[in-house]
């Protein structure tokens, strides 16, 4: 990656598959994230840039892998196996950390001896839930074209989520169906369901 790559990175905010980071608090917080990006499409984290933006850089690079490691390799289960790389502009380090969606998920987070917790992604945050649908197959040009879908689409790029009485009020049709539809569409992947509280809501999967 280069700089421009990196400052382009950083323009669009944080979202759902880009997070930054000051310096990493602790192994616990950030196994959170890294198995969000895991469990939903994927993502980027930079450590070294504040929550604004601004390229802060990190005192140890070697301290912040460190962490990374205990993370993936202790508190993530199955194991994670993440790439990351360095840049120092004007002399202050950024490591960037890259996240592939994974195909070993769900990924758990290990709490303690007897909670593991699956982490997704719900736009620019980490979020519980109980369970996670896999996509049978992937979303396809013609789904994502539909009235309905489009709407949906639209709705969740501006919303953090959508239950599916928001949604049959959203697009004019029943509660039952907009239950229906929403978990298809979980199961194509295009959203992904939170019903770590009642009622059960989605968020959208798809990057930015």
């Amino acid at each position: 990656m280069t700089r421009n790559e990196l400052d382009g990175l950083i323009r669009q905010g944080e979202h759902s598959r880009l997070e930054f980071k000051r310096q990493l608090s602790s192994a616990a917080r950030i196994a959170r994230t890294l198995a969000a990006f895991a469990n939903s499409a994927g993502g980027i984290v930079l450590i070294g840039v504040a929550d604004d933006g601004k390229i802060i850089g990190v005192a140890s690079e070697f301290r912040e892998v460190a962490i990374i490691e205990e993370a993936t390799e202790q508190l993530i289960q199955p194991a994670l196996t993440i790439s990351y790389k360095t840049l120092a502009p004007d002399g202050r380090i950024v490591l960037i950390v890259t996240i592939l969606e994974s195909d070993e998920k769900p990924h758990y987070v290990i709490q303690d001896k007897t909670k593991r917790t699956i982490y997704i992604r719900a736009k620019d945050k980490s979020v519980p839930t109980n369970k996670l649908i896999y996509g049978s197959e992937p979303a396809n040009a013609e789904l994502l074209q539909s009235p309905t879908v489009r709407t949906l689409h639209q709705y969740l790029r501006k919303n953090d989520h959508i239950t599916a009485e928001r949604f049959a009020k959203l697009v004019n049709i029943s509660d039952y169906r907009a239950g229906k539809l929403l978990r298809q569409l979980a199961e194509r992947g295009f959203v992904l369901l939170i019903d770590k509280s009642r009622p059960v809501r989605y968020v959208l999967k798809l990057g930015e």
